[in-house]
């Protein structure tokens, strides 16, 4: 039985990987290149998987100010993502999920103040009981420790909890944690092969109910076991 659900942040509750790659796509377009959608989400969820400046400088061959290249990332990026709003549906799962006494948690390879400002903004940060960020762990997804803080919190079994993930990183984190995985892909993250999921909404939350989704899980029984 199901009684706990986590959930990413970034591309998950808000799709603020999308503005991620648009400010960084913008600095390569400086230089008169494309940035590869493939490279970058190999980084999409977790750290250290693609670095877009050792990418600039190879395709450029110059030695290039990665401080002020930063400072430019960061200064577009604060920009754009004031016009990102929460995913469709996610609103609508934490009110019937907290409605029903389900545990809710926040499990996040970003660090805590990159993700506590936006929850306070939009007005969710009161439904989770527990969040757990970069700052807590050695590894951030694939690595499984996210997921374990977060169930730990909660005081469920692995098999009591879902995720809800945008990503193939994050998803591959939540099944070694032994989690259901519930893929949710945005327009960044819909070309990834998430079959490891136990359950993938193509679009968002709002494309199914709440009742549906969960039904199936509930159905399956118990999670499918991670690869590897």
């Amino acid at each position: 039985m199901i009684r706990a659900i986590v959930f990413d942040f970034d591309g998950t509750i808000m799709d603020t990987e999308s503005v991620a790659y648009d400010a960084f796509r913008g600095i390569f377009n400086e230089y008169g290149l494309e940035l590869s959608l493939a490279k970058w989400a190999k980084g999409i969820g977790t750290w250290g998987a693609y670095d877009p400046y050792k990418d600039l400088e190879e395709q450029t061959g110059l030695l290039l100010n990665r401080e002020e290249l930063n400072r430019q990332y960061e200064m577009s990026f604060a920009e754009k993502v004031k016009n990102v709003e929460v995913r469709p549906g996610v609103v609508a799962v934490l009110e019937e999920a907290s409605r029903r006494g389900f545990g809710l948690a926040l499990a996040t390879s970003s660090y805590r103040k990159n993700v506590i400002p936006h929850l306070e903004e939009k007005g969710l940060l009161h439904y989770f009981q527990a969040i757990h960020t970069a700052d807590e762990v050695e590894k951030v997804k694939p690595d499984p420790a996210l997921y374990k803080l977060a169930i730990a919190s909660l005081k469920v079994r692995p098999e009591e909890a879902v995720a809800i993930e945008d990503s193939v990183n994050g998803l591959r984190a939540a099944k070694a944690a032994g989690l259901f995985g519930l893929a949710v892909p945005n327009e960044l993250t819909a070309f990834m092969d998430f079959s490891e999921a136990d359950l993938t909404i193509p679009t968002s939350l709002a494309q199914l109910p709440f009742d549906e989704w969960m039904g199936r899980l509930h159905k399956q029984g118990a999670p499918k076991p991670a690869r590897g």
